[in-house]
């Protein structure tokens, strides 16, 4: 069976949404639908590599400037990757993200745009996947339709490496530099991503897939170039915890034109806890949010498009009011992802 390879790519972040993560899964013509934001359970077929290409633009909602004197605008994650399929449960994948964020700040009785633009953190990804058919066992090297339809898992692990400028600091109001770690293009250290996977594509009414996904990402204090009292600042961004569910329906397919096309509708959850400057919790940082997404796939031979609206449905930051450009405070996040399979 040919399959079509789909990879999408999560652009959360933590309390102000500065970094991509990417969701992982494949998806043939005929079998299993996949989501947009929340990562399926298939793997990549042994031997084959996937190319993909995926933008997050994110919209803050802006507020009095009198409020908020400097606020978020907009950000743009473009996340390239490539995946490999080691064995028929094993699937590798390395992922380039590359970042623009842009805030509107005051000075002189006025405003200016000061944006960050760069390569980020690059990210290497393992995804193991296995399956329940009388017992549990490994992803098998071809399943008929049928096959398809049992429950899948993965487990997957991922570390980003510290490629990204973490040191890149806005000079407009003073010479040297304001310190904004969420307005970099790196972390300065490491983070680690574990995560869980269940797809199921139902018996019954088979044109529909559920998938449920669940990951902890972990970060680490970093020491900054920046300097305040003789001292070096160091920085930890908040550890993330999301619960994903969402629901794929086979809206509309051609088999002899090898085209498809799905609709998709998520609930992402997902809490960040504060961030510390210098070993103490910050105030305007980390909370609960629940999103909504609601998107289509469209499949063609060995291509997939993916399009879609994320907003938040319900939130309960820590410091609500203060957190202008936060998990959260999104007018809307619009989603593009493209991939191909060879």
């Amino acid at each position: 069976m040919k399959k079509v390879l789909v990879v999408s790519t999560l652009a959360v972040g933590l309390s102000f949404a500065h970094h991509g993560v990417a969701s992982l899964g494949s998806v043939g013509l005929e079998g299993p639908g996949a989501p947009l934001e929340t990562s399926s359970s298939a793997t990549i077929p042994e031997g084959k590599w996937l190319l993909y290409l995926k933008l997050d633009h994110v919209k803050w909602k802006r507020y009095s400037f009198s409020e908020f004197p400097d606020q978020k605008d907009s950000y743009h994650f473009w996340t390239y990757g490539i995946g490999y399929g080691l064995r028929p449960w094993l699937s590798l994948y390395l992922f380039i993200p590359y970042y623009t964020k842009k805030e509107i700040k005051s000075k002189d009785g006025g405003f200016y745009s000061y944006t960050n633009s760069g390569f980020a953190d690059l990210s290497l990804m393992a995804v193991f996947g296995f399956k329940y058919d009388k017992g549990f066992k490994l992803v098998p090297r071809q399943e008929s339709l049928d096959d398809l339809m049992d429950w899948h898992f993965t487990l997957y692990g991922g570390i980003s490496l510290p490629t990204g400028n973490p040191n890149k600091y806005d000079r407009s109001r003073d010479p040297k530099g304001e310190f904004e770690p969420d307005m970099s293009t790196g972390f300065g250290k490491p983070s680690i991503r574990l995560g869980f996977t269940a797809t199921k594509q139902l018996v019954r009414f088979p044109r529909l897939t559920f998938v449920f996904d669940t990951n902890y990402i972990k970060f680490f204090e970093h020491t900054y170039n920046y300097t305040e009292d003789g001292r070096r600042k160091k920085y930890k961004f908040g550890d993330e915890f999301r619960l994903n569910t969402a629901l794929a329906y086979r809206f509309y397919e051609d088999m002899d034109r090898k085209l498809r096309l799905d609709a998709l509708l998520e609930a992402d959850f997902q809490h960040n806890q504060r961030d510390k400057e210098d070993g103490v919790k910050q105030s305007a940082s980390g909370g609960s949010i629940l999103y909504g997404v609601g998107g289509i796939r469209l499949y063609y031979k060995s291509m997939s498009l993916g399009a879609g609206i994320k907003v938040p449905l319900w939130k309960r930051l820590n410091e609500e009011g203060q957190q202008q450009g936060s998990e959260g405070k999104e007018s809307y996040r619009f989603i593009l992802t493209l991939s191909t399979l060879f």
